[in-house]
């Protein structure tokens, strides 16, 4: 069985590495700060002192990291470029923008590296649960090698390549992002008309307006509880990479935009460590003019 890299023991990252090692895989794990990685020895994870060794040890690398900038730090680390060796397989569950994808498949490819690109959609309870959308850009041989480990995190698909599992990433963005909009409209509509919210997305159910976005999102908006699950900081930069990517290819999306304002919005207004579903807010905060 193939020994498994895992680099970035963050929110998302911690609860897939748990079910890689569920699954019975060697795992070994690195992150910038080592106590993170420290909650994976109970569970038999071996912790590495740096990425080359990390890298060194593992027929596999994994990263889950936060945004572009933090994995071209890792990819272009020296310490982790040295210890690469030909025929490794690297997989980048991070979202990142599709470019970031085909630059780094490109220039590991010269190393005779493999590489996919497998963001994936979730968030927290997903990963814990291990029924995360994985969605893959790469080369169909490469990811025959991989399946059944992925299949430990949730479910994968392989939508193209390399930059088509980013690209999906950013569709998905657009539906949740645009979704949640929605959902904070019929939660306001319903409070200030004097429909019970909660009543609302109960008779919903089963209905053409229902989904997680609604059953999940629309109860925090009702609790008013935006405790971060998925941040809204995040949801902004992934709506600035769906509008970066449209613009490649001379694609117009309003909807988008429009949504992308709102975030930029609250976090301008210090909401950006809420949790997505606060789109709810900056709602609220139109009303109050």
């Amino acid at each position: 069985m193939k020994k498994i890299g895992f680099i970035g023991i963050g929110l998302m990252g911690l609860p897939m590495a748990k079910n890689i090692l569920k699954s019975g895989y060697k795992l070994i794990a690195f992150n910038r700060s080592p106590n993170k990685a420290d909650l994976l020895k109970e569970f038999g994870a071996e912790i590495a002192k740096s990425m080359g060794e990390l890298v060194n040890n593992s027929d596999v690398i994994i990263t889950m990291l936060t945004d572009d900038k933090a994995v071209d730090e890792v990819m272009n680390n020296q310490n982790f470029v040295e210890n690469l060796k030909s025929g490794k397989i690297l997989i980048d569950m991070s979202s990142v923008k599709p470019i970031t994808a085909k630059k780094h498949a490109n220039s590991l490819k010269l190393k005779d590296i493999n590489y996919l690109d497998a963001p994936v959609s979730g968030g927290t309870i997903g990963a814990e649960e291990a029924t995360l959308a994985i969605m893959i850009g790469g080369d169909q041989n490469v990811f025959n090698e991989v399946k059944d480990l992925l299949k430990t995190m949730g479910n994968p698909t392989l939508v193209g390549p390399v930059g088509s599992g980013q690209v999906s990433k950013l569709a998905n963005q657009i539906i949740v992002g645009l979704t949640i909009g929605a959902v904070a409209e019929a939660v306001t509509l319903c409070e200030k008309a004097g429909a019970d919210p909660i009543k609302m997305i109960s008779a919903l159910s089963g209905g053409w307006a229902d989904s997680k976005v609604l059953q999940t999102h629309g109860k925090r908006m009702i609790n008013k509880d935006f405790t971060p699950k998925g941040k809204t900081s995040t949801h902004l930069k992934d709506m600035n990479n769906i509008l970066e990517c449209a613009n490649n290819f001379n694609t117009h999306l309003p909807i988008s935009n429009l949504v992308k304002e709102m975030y930029k919005n609250l976090v301008e207004n210090g909401c950006g460590n809420d949790d997505h579903s606060s789109l709810y807010k900056e709602i609220e905060r139109m009303n109050e003019k």
